[in-house]
């Protein structure tokens, strides 16, 4: 069984920084790390293989130095590591990054499962998963707790809901997308540190995925971030002073007079 786990190199959330005229993340100088609903989506994968044999794939899009999230899910056993990289990429909303990516798995070519985190925490829409599966016109399960089994070409997992879970039957290849609930991700070995210390990974540019400029990046992307702000906090209060029953008759008063 041949899996593809797509991963990404998100900002430290103690250190995240917006670029006031574009609007976007800015990446540079900033300290990033693993998506932590990723690390779930590797180990799945990871045991899966272990039942199912075949190998596992990682990908990820960004600047150069997002190959450090490549080598840190080397260390934890995956395979393979190829690092999506192309000034022309930048400023990529979901539909642009869904694109991409699907490029790349088209070009990677036979795969059985294609695993994401349940969603990006500097983002959180949760729409990069699925927007794979429709490029690539692939049958999609979101929020899955559990992958009960797969035989015969097919798929059988639970997928997590407000009051309780449904069970989904898909024909491979699929698209997952894990919570958290699914495993407990491992750590890494000594070897598998030493292996990653020592796995550099293929890059492709948007050239030699085949892309039109029109359909990545800032350029390929059909939504815009107008604008960016903390939402202020008012805090409104009245304080009433006096004995209980004082205070009790000005709350009863107050209320009344309020007109909803």
């Amino acid at each position: 069984m041949n899996i593809i786990v797509c991963v990404k190199q998100v900002p430290d959330t103690n250190d995240i920084k917006i670029d006031p005229v574009t609007n976007t993340l800015i990446r540079e100088g900033v300290e990033s790390i693993l998506n932590p609903f990723d690390t779930y989506a590797v180990e799945e994968a990871l045991r899966l293989k272990e039942i199912h044999g075949g190998k596992v794939t990682a990908i990820t899009m960004g600047p150069p130095q997002a190959d450090k999230v490549l080598k840190e899910v080397v260390s934890l056993g995956v395979d393979e590591i190829f690092l999506l990289s192309d000034r022309k990429f930048a400023g990529a909303d979901t539909w642009a990054t869904s694109n991409t990516l699907a490029a790349a798995i088209r070009k990677i070519g036979a795969y059985d499962l294609v695993l994401f985190g349940q969603q990006a925490i500097d983002g959180d829409t949760a729409q990069v998963g699925p927007g794979v599966a429709t490029h690539l016109g692939l049958p999609q399960t979101c929020f899955v707790r559990k992958i009960e089994k797969i035989e015969n070409g097919k798929v059988v997992c639970q997928r997590l809901m407000e009051d309780g879970h449904d069970v989904v039957e898909m024909s491979l290849p699929a698209v997952i997308t894990v919570v958290k609930e699914i495993n407990t991700p491992r750590l890494p070995s000594l070897r598998g540190k030493k292996n990653a210390r020592q796995a550099v990974p293929e890059v492709w540019n948007a050239e030699m995925l085949g892309l039109d400029e029109n359909t990545i990046g800032l350029n390929g992307s059909p939504t815009h971030v107008v604008e960016i702000f903390s939402p202020e906090h008012h805090k409104d209060g009245q304080k009433f002073e006096g004995t209980p029953e004082e205070s009790a008759e000005l709350i009863i008063s107050t209320l009344k007079s309020i007109t909803l």
